[in-house]
């Protein structure tokens, strides 16, 4: 996904891929999107870490083994998405058990994740 500019049908391919690599638990494989020097911002960030900021895609794939690297597998599934053209911004609506998300992911020139932030409610 990471070596190409995103659009719509690239955003489409990436919210599918995206998902299933969740569903896995697959951490390695979701901070392969992630730009080096990414950064990701998430209330349960601050939770674990002191800070609902984690920058940089070492640091994000610690954040999300300490997180998530506990679980074999998850039913995450996807509610919607839209893809704005203008900003380069992928907003994916997902659930998992009863917790809901919107996670906004906005994305470089080569197609890679340069900036994400979750927001969580039931």
């Amino acid at each position: 996904m990471g070596a190409q500019a995103m659009n719509r049908t690239a955003a489409e391919r990436f919210v599918a891929a995206w998902c299933a690599s969740w569903c896995r638990v697959d951490i390695d494989a979701v901070v392969a999107h992630f730009a080096d020097d990414a950064q990701m911002r998430s209330p349960l960030a601050l939770t674990l870490t002191g800070s609902p900021l984690v920058t940089g895609a070492e640091n994000i794939r610690a954040y999300w083994r300490k997180a998530y690297g506990h679980i074999e597998s998850a039913d995450l599934k996807i509610l919607g998405w839209s893809w704005d053209e203008a900003i380069a911004r992928l907003t994916v609506w997902w659930q998992l058990g009863d917790t809901r998300a919107s996670e906004f992911m906005d994305f470089d020139d080569a197609g890679r994740v340069v900036r994400s932030e979750a927001f969580y409610g039931k």
